[in-house]
């Protein structure tokens, strides 16, 4: 929601584009402090309750960004939403799991993810919308979304809890951090690593900082385009995330490694020629990268990971997203501080362009040298 906001935060509080990606990178300060400390914590506490702080979370949130007048509020109100998100993404993600009729945990996963990614839609051309066509556009967004929150929060109390055993007592709560990756799969960790910081980084551009490459490079002000293009990205996103659910892992994974660079060619060729179709061909493509390649990496990640290690594991993956989504953003925005944007856009696409070249390269390593363990393992073993 607050993408299509940020060309008004611009205007209305007098903030620069690089105060803006510090905004959009305050997020993963909640994201990190949630991995960290909390990340089990639905396991003890119940997916309910959890889910129900996180909600409570986001409404203090909501209305910070509501109340806010200046910078301040928004960093407050956006780490406050990373907190949240982290919070309530992971044990709705183990909700749905547990709740699926058949157990099916790959259907699971599919609505998981394209329910994710269909909320960034939503929220994207909803936010854009009321904010070019309604009176108080900075107002009136939280508004709406407060009022669609408390009615989801009701209706969570109506599902069922799948946690049986229940910790009671703060003092019991085990908030020991678990990350990691064990020394046998390391050189496979590196391709869904890598591909989660590209694929994260992906989006992490274009909610961060396609607005000012709309209102600055393209010359376009109206805020409802930059909401539409998000949307085209996250809607392309969720629904590549559900046709997609019979290609296998590494299949799903390269696809979207092999998406990234006509994804940031189309970037780069946008700015350059100040072409609007050209960026929303870039959205779409772009939003196809990132399913197929979290989708990818994420399965891939749980095939190789051991079952006495599989949670810190996932930990250290979810690292890599978190910082994927932060930290090529803060990077774009300082660069631009002492470059064009358009040669800081550009250093970004070879970067992400890299990292999935990198994913290629080391995933069909990876299973080459598994392919040949397997093949030296005698028959009847």
């Amino acid at each position: 929601m607050l993408t299509p906001l940020y060309p008004i935060y611009r205007h209305v509080f007098g903030i620069s584009q690089l105060t803006i990606t510090v905004v959009y990178a305050v997020y993963v300060v909640g994201n990190l402090t949630v991995l960290f400390l909390f990340g089990r914590l639905s396991d003890q506490i119940g997916r309910r309750v959890t889910t129900l702080v996180a909600f409570g979370l986001t409404l203090i949130s909501a209305l910070t960004f509501l109340l806010a007048y200046g910078t301040p509020g928004l960093l407050i109100g956006r780490a406050i939403n990373g907190f949240a998100a982290g919070l309530g993404a992971g044990a709705l993600t183990a909700w749905i799991a547990e709740l699926e009729p058949r157990k099916d945990r790959a259907r699971a996963a599919v609505v998981a993810s394209a329910g994710n990614l269909g909320g960034l839609a939503v929220g994207g051309v909803m936010s854009g919308l009321l904010a070019e066509y309604v009176a108080a556009p900075l107002r009136t967004v939280f508004a709406v979304f407060i009022v669609a929150l408390l009615v989801v929060s009701i209706l969570l109390l109506r599902v069922n809890e799948t946690v049986a055993r229940k910790v009671h007592r703060v003092a019991d709560l085990e908030l020991r951090p678990r990350v990691g990756v064990p020394p046998d799969i390391r050189f496979p960790f590196v391709a869904p690593a890598c591909m989660a910081f590209a694929a994260f980084a992906l989006g992490g551009f274009v909610s961060a900082l396609i607005p000012g490459l709309i209102t600055q490079e393209l010359h376009v002000a109206n805020v409802a385009v930059v909401g539409g293009v998000v949307t085209v990205f996250f809607l392309v996103a969720c629904l590549t995330a559900a046709l997609s659910r019979k290609l296998r892992s590494w299949t799903a994974m390269f696809a979207g490694a092999a998406c990234v660079f006509p994804a940031v060619a189309l970037l780069v060729c946008a700015e350059l020629l100040r072409s609007m179709p050209v960026l929303i061909a870039a959205s779409a493509v772009g939003g196809a990268a990132m399913a197929l390649s979290y989708r990818g990496s994420l399965q891939v990640l749980n095939e190789i990971a051991p079952q006495d290690k599989r949670a810190e594991v996932v930990s250290a993956y979810l690292l890599m997203c978190y910082l994927g989504n932060s930290l090529p953003v803060l990077g774009v925005g300082l660069l631009t501080t002492i470059l064009a944007p358009a040669r800081a856009h550009e250093i970004f696409a070879a970067v992400v362009a890299t990292l999935s070249l990198a994913a290629i390269v080391t995933g069909a390593a990876s299973r080459k040298r598994k392919q040949q363990q397997q093949a030296r393992v005698p028959q009847g073993v």
